[in-house]
């Protein structure tokens, strides 16, 4: 990532940590677009690996491994993590810092499940295929990548930060055997909810008329 937004993004935290707002995307708890899709889903994580991008305070990566998923996450501001390691002491996540456009080659392939919500965003539109493209690379065969992000309809110009996602940037995210199983307009319309997965029978009609629909 350029150094301009990491050094926003870093002094946003700094502050917070030194007693100033806490960021504006940082909800306190996990996302109720993510908690939603994992009762809807009866999630049990079963000792499988899972990763949550840009992490923040860690609240998402805390719920994951509430559900029995063996937690990574990571974020690029190092005051985050610390945050997130003094906010969970006795956590079982793995917390550490990275860089989503420059991701451990290691990991690639690995996760059974990899949550995405606000990072990609987060990013100047050029960076949103690399870095949509990189966290693909990230799910495991039979894998599943869930995407939440704001909505932005594709003849809109915005500036940012944030840079809300575009249907068609979404799309960025399929991959090979990396399939769009559903992609919803939820909370009014106002917000992406997409699922992927790996390595999985094509998606039926109905996921098909879901991932369609406006």
């Amino acid at each position: 990532m350029t150094s301009e937004p990491f050094g926003m993004f870093e002094a946003m935290y700094a502050g917070a940590e030194a007693g100033g707002a806490e960021p504006p995307w940082d909800y306190g708890a996990p996302r109720p677009q993510f908690v939603e899709w994992a009762e809807a889903q009866d999630l049990s994580g079963g000792g499988r690996p899972a990763l949550v991008i840009g992490c923040g305070y860690g609240a998402d990566a805390e719920f994951l491994a509430s559900l029995g998923f063996l937690t990574t996450a990571f974020d690029f501001a190092p005051t985050a993590i610390a945050g997130a390691r003094r906010k969970h002491p006795d956590s079982q996540v793995n917390y550490l810092v990275a860089d989503v456009l420059h991701l451990p080659r290691e990991w690639q392939g690995v996760f059974d499940l990899v949550v995405e919500s606000l990072t990609v965003q987060s990013m100047p539109p050029e960076q949103h295929p690399v870095a949509a493209r990189n966290i693909a690379a990230l799910v495991a065969p039979e894998g599943t990548l869930l995407v939440l992000a704001t909505t932005r309809e594709e003849d809109s110009e915005v500036k940012g930060p944030p840079w809300p996602l575009t249907r068609a940037e979404l799309k960025e995210f399929v991959d090979g055997d990396l399939v769009m199983r559903r992609l919803e307009r939820i909370e009014g319309g106002s917000w992406w909810r997409a699922e992927l997965s790996r390595g999985r029978e094509r998606p039926d009609a109905s996921a098909n008329q879901a991932a369609s629909d406006p």
